[in-house]
């Protein structure tokens, strides 16, 4: 399923939401343009990887988990990402407000990265993508807006299946597609998605987003 757009207009223009993607294609575009090691030194600087963080140096060992988040392996992975964020990140950021917007976005994307962390404490394998923060972004969104109706592109085959599906029920899928892929891993299946970022991004969207609201109003 590919969510094409959902029913719900939003009341401000999305600022942070826009920034934080125009941020996100200003370093793709500057990683892309180094050689192979200047990527390698920046995987090396400024991806998450779980072997490497000290528990001892929080502070010192923050930055690779917001650094992580702006960085992608490719173009496919950087545009599936700004799209669900540009699809949930502007109702969102209309309950929060920019700065809160952007606050509860980094934090949510922190939490993705310890989730991370936590599962996989000895892996040397760099982890990069948005998709932990924007996760937070769709868990907030799924007590936000559960009734919104989502356009969903869904393939039958080669025929397009264009529906109308409730976010709590595109939301609550993807969720459960990411606890499946998580509970793989975790039995020592094959995968190169950080499927517990995801679970992680997600709870700490749901639990820790009214914190941030300029209202306490749900819609």
């Amino acid at each position: 399923m590919f969510p094409l757009r959902d029913r719900i207009p939003s009341e401000r223009p999305p600022v942070m939401t826009l920034i934080l993607i125009g941020i996100n294609l200003f370093v793709f575009y500057q990683f892309n343009i180094q050689g192979v090691l200047g990527i390698e030194e920046i995987f090396a600087r400024y991806a998450l990887i779980p072997g490497e963080f000290d528990f001892s140096h929080p502070f010192a060992s923050i930055t690779p988990l917001v650094t992580s988040t702006f960085l992608h392996g490719n173009l496919i992975h950087l545009i599936s990402n700004m799209w669900a964020l540009w699809l949930f990140g502007d109702n969102v950021e209309d309950r929060m407000g920019p700065l809160r917007f952007l606050l509860f976005y980094l934090i949510s994307g922190m939490a993705a990265g310890i989730s991370h962390i936590y599962v996989n404490p000895a892996s040397l394998i760099p982890t990069v993508g948005a998709s932990g923060a924007i996760a937070g972004v769709m868990g907030a969104y799924f007590i936000l807006y559960p009734r919104a109706m989502v356009l969903t592109l869904i393939p039958v085959f080669i025929f397009p299946w264009f529906v109308d599906i409730p976010a709590f029920v595109y939301l609550g899928f993807w969720l459960l597609t990411q606890i499946m892929g998580a509970t793989l891993s975790l039995a020592g299946g094959a995968v190169q998605i950080a499927f517990w970022a995801h679970v992680g991004g997600f709870a700490a969207g749901v639990l820790l987003h009214r914190l941030f609201l300029q209202d306490s109003t749900a819609a």
